[in-house]
């Protein structure tokens, strides 16, 4: 079949896989809105041996930088001086600030994976009833987004790889 089609097909396939699992025996573990966003962060990189690394590696250090950015957050008093919407947008504004000049380091250049780690991270953070508190944080337990958000961004990004890889089986020359 021609490329197109068979890229349609393996991503359909497996699409329908990871939301068996999101909504199945990985719910709660696995996001499918995580795992689709480096899903398609891996091809947007061009579905290679080093987009796999740079989405992972750089989705993970994204999700770093928002687990240490809420820890900070949990920390300021709701009567500070400056209030919190502002200490709350000068904590993002330097933690952002970081997550870009990380990219100094060619391990951590793939600016794009990162912002989208820290995103995701928000996005769980921020719509999930309980989860913004040090408890969970700091906590050792799956509603940690510094686990389950990353272990979702490597397995979206392995979906991507595996749906690439399928469709290059299907594709007749």
């Amino acid at each position: 079949m021609d490329k197109l089609t068979a890229l349609s097909l393996s991503i359909g396939v497996l699409a329908g896989v990871a939301t068996f699992l999101a909504v199945g025996p990985a719910s709660g573990v696995f996001f499918i809105w995580a795992a689709t966003i480096a899903w398609a962060a891996y091809f947007f990189l061009g579905a290679t041996k080093e987009a796999l690394k740079n989405t992972i590696v750089c989705g993970i250090f994204g999700v770093f930088m928002a687990w240490v950015t809420a820890i900070i957050l949990t920390g300021i008093s709701p009567d500070t001086a400056l209030g919190f919407p502002a200490m709350a947008a000068i904590t993002v504004t330097f933690a952002v600030v970081v997550l870009c000049l990380a990219a100094n380091f060619s391990q951590l250049a793939t600016i794009p994976a990162s912002v989208l780690g820290y995103s995701s991270t928000f996005a769980y953070l921020l719509q999930t009833p309980d989860k913004l508190t040090q408890e969970v944080l700091l906590g050792v337990s799956l509603s940690n987004p510094l686990l389950v958000i990353s272990i979702s961004i490597v397995v979206g990004t392995y979906f991507g790889q595996f749906s690439a890889q399928l469709a290059a089986k299907w594709t007749k020359e």
